[in-house]
């Protein structure tokens, strides 16, 4: 931090005392109107303005021992881009983000500040609700974006070492632009047609707009990061000939795309499908389109399965496509549910339905093979689980039918298989995930790995800590 930040940041202190600052509210999403968008992809939050930002950044303490960041997995130094936010300096808040995050107006937008660094917001602990800090990354992102004076960061000379990253989502684009800064060269390998990983196919424009990523791709392009399409490592190319073709490092961060059923009467009747299926053929394969090769049918009564993020982005696809009837079906309570406030809240006001403490324990399908009805288990809570969450337990003898046309199942997903399977003397877990050390190396020495492949399912923020750890442990590992 220069002598000038400090100057200013200690005038911006004295310009409003601590006791205003915490009486200012905090900032309410600009959003669009409920009824408008449960028929269309813009995207649903509009961000705040800049008077909105710069009262937001008020609130912010600069405390000297900023707990907030202790809950990013990224290690933004949230206060300096707060308060340049404060003071006017945009682009010096876009800097700032950029030294540890290369997407923030994707981080903006998906990740859940609420549990990450605004849990560890020192307004909490006076009954204030926590700086909008997610607001406000978003916010800055934008801004940045629209200026056209986009801060491509400092690359280091390059040192003719070439690296492998399988995988685009967060986890391997964070890796791969933190080894561009350091002189690597570096080459991202996609499975699919389209780079972004689950950034692209599986979280709905609505929520995430492509032309977001598609900038944050181009900005890592302009560092010197190669990237190459259609290209499945572990049946495309091989491990082995990438080690041949002269890659001296190979992060695996391939994701978790195997979806998991849950092995139920009924359950291979045409029209059920997992969520990862559904919202790539919806977001990536433009389904919806009856030109494409890739149709789905739209049904009229939609039940998804599960109480996560996807399943919101499910339920909610399922509305734009124009269901009459979309439920939410979830063996817990609302309570339980993992998924976001944020995202319960807006599939509520676009009129999901929420059949909460049921569980789908058969479907029935009719005379052709296509599922007409699923029956449902009535749930009550017993004691927590080793998650914490309380365990469903059946109500014997409540069963309910509901008619539906259409099922996606949403109760998680495995690791993909491919590279794990290909690699011969590669450690992998009972689960599947890539067995890694605190370093992020697997038990082969080139080879790291990070994000869902490891974790088995995580947050976007979380696969790019990996992928910055990995960076930093590869590093070390390849200038012994």
């Amino acid at each position: 931090m220069t002598d000038r930040n400090e100057q200013w940041r200690e005038d911006l202190r004295k310009s409003m005392p601590a006791k205003e600052r915490t009486a200012i509210p905090r900032a309410k999403m600009n959003e669009l109107d409920a009824e408008y968008r449960s028929h269309s992809y813009d995207e649903v939050n509009q961000g705040l303005t800049e008077e909105q930002a710069l009262t937001e950044a008020k609130r912010c303490l600069d405390c000297p021992n900023p707990s907030c960041m202790q809950g990013c997995p990224v290690s933004i130094s949230i206060p300096d881009f707060i308060k340049n936010v404060e003071r006017g300096e945009y682009l010096e808040a876009a800097k700032v983000l950029k030294k540890t995050s290369l997407l923030p107006a994707v981080c903006g937008r998906v990740c859940p500040q609420e549990k990450q660094c605004e849990s560890k917001c020192i307004h909490l602990k006076m009954g204030k609700p926590a700086v909008a800090i997610g607001y406000l990354e978003r916010f800055v992102a934008d801004y940045e974006r629209k200026s056209g004076n986009i801060a491509i960061p400092e690359v280091e000379k390059p040192n003719g070492k070439k690296i492998a990253v399988v995988g685009s989502g967060p986890a391997g684009l964070s890796f791969a632009g933190d080894m561009a800064k350091k002189g690597y060269d570096v080459t991202v390998f996609e499975a699919l047609h389209e780079i972004g990983g689950v950034l692209k196919y599986g979280i709905p424009e609505f929520r995430l707009p492509n032309e977001i990523v598609d900038v944050e791709i181009e900005n890592l392009q302009k560092m010197g990061v190669k990237f190459l399409r259609d290209c499945i490592v572990g049946k495309t190319i091989s491990v082995e000939e990438l080690e041949k073709d002269g890659f001296k490092g190979i992060f695996v961060a391939s994701g978790a795309g195997l979806p998991r059923f849950m092995n139920i009467p009924g359950e291979n009747l045409i029209n059920i499908m997992s969520s990862n299926e559904y919202l790539t053929r919806v977001n990536l394969m433009k389904a919806t389109d009856k030109n494409y090769d890739t149709p789905i049918v739209i049904g009229k009564s939609v039940a998804v399965v599960g109480g996560g993020n996807t399943a919101m982005d499910s339920v909610r696809t399922a509305k734009r496509l124009g269901a009459e009837r979309a439920m939410i079906i979830y063996r817990r309570s609302e309570e339980e549910m993992p998924a976001r406030l944020e995202e319960v809240k807006h599939a509520k006001e676009e009129g999901v339905e929420f059949l909460t403490l049921c569980n789908p324990i058969e479907y029935i399908g009719d005379e052709k093979g296509f599922v007409k009805q699923v029956r449902i288990q009535k749930m009550e809570l017993g004691e927590p689980d080793a998650s914490g969450r309380r365990s469903p337990v059946a109500i014997e003898g409540a069963t309910e039918l509901i008619d539906v046309d259409t099922v996606v199942v949403s109760v998680g997903v495995s690791p993909n298989p491919i590279v794990p399977r290909s690699v011969e003397g590669l450690d992998v877990s009972p689960k599947g995930t890539i067995v890694v050390g605190e370093n992020m190396q697997s038990s082969i020495p080139c080879i790291f790995a990070g994000g869902d492949i490891v974790r088995g399912g995580a947050t976007v923020i979380l696969a790019m800590g990996d992928g910055r750890k990995a960076a930093k442990e590869m590093d070390e590992y390849l200038s012994k």
